[in-house]
């Protein structure tokens, strides 16, 4: 609105001086600037559609410099037109937008290929990629949706300059193989997912990206040892994801206070300075065990840990050590129906490690519950030693259900938190819910009958145990099955 106010201005100010030859070429200079910065900030498609009806829009539009290319930003609708037919129409009019483009000014290029993919159509994408990265160009985002997909990435695009000045690279299922030194000196942020590069081309990349502040590595099944160098002074973020063929992470990078793994137990992680490590998210087998019995003492300094394990060979164990910072912890112990029992209480030794947590997040949805139910064994509940926390305020428990371990923990977090002001419990339901304003049906999604009965027992445990235990000062949010699915399971319980 405002540049639209200067541009009035400057509309009005012509006429008063238009006589005035050099001050008019000076306004008319001033009001083209500001039509072209408008035009730049409108999302791709309505900068299109401006161009169309505006001299001044149409000039400004072949030099425009945000691109974003995809089957819904060129309004490509499957349900309009033949599946195979909407492939030719994205390449027909990325082509055509391309073709009528200066490649001057480009600061950000998106291309998302949804359509089938076929190596006859790397020359178009030779073509696109040679037109719009041009020096000046900022973030180039390349992303082939097709499994058939076998695109080279031409890495000699990058030289020569062209390069330098890109901060964000993110490229997804296509070869890349930098054997050659690039010119990427600016780059801040890698994003490679589902790429065909070895651990000794990416080290050539990495080698000479000294600016290079945020790695992140998905599904990279070429990947055998992963060497981040020392060089990397400024790298603070690195994420590794679903690498099949990884074996080791040597990490020499000494400021990475954050750092995400996703994958084999088996793999070797020597992660360097983990002094300065704030964020841990990890996801493997028994990661809960380790998290409790190894990282207080490698990481010290850790303020927030998510942990993610499909089995446990053993529980959370009691120790001295501590985490002394640790303010966030989320936990998610989801199965498959192979997940063994375990015992929910055992957490309950996180809360003696971590005297600053605030908030704590557990989440333990099973399609198969194992765990002995409360009511199966309403015996008395097991209680823990004593402990006082004094800054824990928010405890969330995801597919909460009638184990009487988890049922144990419940209590003994009412019982020990004494900062405690929230608490949620959710029991087991639909992930569709029919008052999900997204939910166009109206109608929640199915469940089988054995999760039905167990979220009924899991809300009959909370009023009769859980329920009467809760302080005035605490809100207690139950979040039960929805009530359309109660017709189900009379209906169940009636066949």
């Amino acid at each position: 609105m405002l540049l639209m106010f200067l541009f009035l201005q400057s509309k009005s100010a012509i006429c008063l001086y238009n006589s005035n030859d050099l001050v008019f070429s000076l306004l008319r200079l001033c009001m083209q600037d500001i039509w072209h910065h408008i035009h730049s900030l409108m999302p791709m498609r309505d900068a299109a559609r401006a161009a169309c009806v505006s001299r001044s829009f149409l000039r400004s539009w072949r030099c425009h410099p945000n691109l974003n290319f995809s089957k819904y930003t060129l309004f490509l609708n499957e349900n309009a037109c033949q599946k195979d037919e909407s492939g030719r129409f994205f390449y027909i009019k990325v082509d055509h937008i391309l073709k009528n483009h200066s490649g001057i000014g480009v600061k950000k290029l998106k291309i998302q290929i949804n359509s089938d993919y076929s190596s006859k159509d790397s020359c178009f994408l030779n073509r696109w990629l040679q037109k719009a990265v041009t020096p000046g160009i900022e973030e180039l985002t390349l992303i082939l949706v097709p499994f058939s997909a076998k695109y080279n990435f031409p890495c000699s695009l990058l030289l020569n300059g062209r390069g330098d000045s890109i901060r964000y690279l993110h490229l997804t299922r296509c070869s890349f193989r930098p054997t050659v030194t690039l010119g990427l000196r600016g780059l801040t942020r890698l994003h490679l997912c589902l790429v065909r590069i070895t651990g000794d081309e990416l080290g050539c990349l990495l080698s000479h990206s000294f600016a290079l502040e945020q790695l992140e590595l998905r599904n990279c099944d070429r990947i055998v040892c992963l060497k981040v160098p020392r060089l990397l002074q400024r790298l603070n973020y690195l994420e590794v994801r679903g690498c099949a063929k990884l074996k080791v992470i040597d990490n020499e990078a000494p400021n990475v206070s954050s750092f995400t793994f996703g994958g084999d137990s088996t793999v070797q992680l020597s992660l360097g300075e983990t002094l300065q490590m704030k964020s841990l998210t990890m996801d493997r087998y028994g990661s809960v065990f380790y998290a409790r019995a190894e990282l207080p003492s490698s990481m010290p300094n850790l303020e927030a840990l998510t942990i993610h394990s499909m089995s446990e060979s053993a529980y959370a164990p009691m120790l001295h050590s501590k985490f002394l910072f640790l303010r966030h912890l989320s936990i998610a112990l989801i199965g498959a129906p192979f997940y063994p029992t375990y015992d929910y209480l055992s957490l309950s030794s996180f809360f003696y490690a971590a005297p600053s947590l605030e908030t704590f997040n557990l989440n333990v949805w099973q399609r198969y519950m194992k765990n002995v139910s409360i009511f199966a064994d309403p015996a008395d509940l097991r209680q823990m030693q004593e402990l006082q926390h004094h800054n824990l305020r928010s405890v969330s428990i995801t597919g909460f259900s009638s184990a009487k371990s988890l049922v144990e923990l419940t209590c003994h977090v009412l019982k020990s938190i004494i900062s405690l002001e929230c608490l949620t419990l959710e029991a087991p339901q639909s992930c569709v819910r029919c008052s999900d304003p997204a939910n166009k049906s109206g109608k929640c999604s199915p469940l089988a009958l054995d999760i039905l009965m167990e979220g009924h027992r899991a809300v009959m445990a909370i009023r009769k145990y859980i329920e009467p235990r809760v302080p005035s000062t605490v809100k207690l949010h139950v979040l039960e099955p929805c009530s359309c699915h109660a017709v189900d399971l009379q209906m169940s319980c009636l066949s």
